[in-house]
């Protein structure tokens, strides 16, 4: 934890040290492959932070740019790994059946009932708030962009 009074920053620390604590106790011992609900998981972690992020790059792009183009790139990163995520979690078996759906469900975005869905709403959700912010060519480009210094 950091050494400054505690102030209402002090959660993301809180947040890493939860991810880590999981890792530790999980990842050794447990399946060999992640799980649809863990997938789902560090989907919505990543698309919290992506907002988390989002916010501070709006505010800060305005006051020092070659900050917020840092903040920026940071955010389209982080929604190009909640986009693999996603992916992953639809070609993951699913659970009772183990069966591993095909690409072509998957494109056809065919329904799989609720809990389920949320993992795909909530993409869906973010993804209106990356087309408005992000540009295709920066969210399929190899270097996120031009960074100010």
């Amino acid at each position: 934890m950091p050494a400054t009074p505690a102030t209402t920053q002090d959660f993301v620390p809180y947040a890493t040290a939860a991810i880590d604590f999981h890792r530790a106790l999980n990842i050794p011992t447990g399946p060999l492959v992640a799980s649809r609900a863990e997938l789902d998981s560090l989907h919505e972690h990543l698309v919290a932070l992506h907002g988390l992020l989002d916010a501070h790059a709006q505010r800060t792009a305005r006051l020092l740019p070659a900050e917020g183009d840092h903040l920026k790139a940071a955010r389209t990163r982080l929604w190009q790994a909640a986009d693999h995520l996603h992916a992953a979690y639809h070609a993951s078996p699913r659970p009772g059946s183990g069966e591993v759906p095909g690409p072509e469900a998957c494109r056809a975005r065919l329904p799989e009932g609720a809990p389920e869905l949320s993992v795909c709403r909530r993409h869906q959700e973010t993804a209106q708030l990356v087309r408005r912010r992000t540009t295709p060519a920066d969210l399929h480009a190899p270097f996120t962009g031009l960074v100010r210094r």
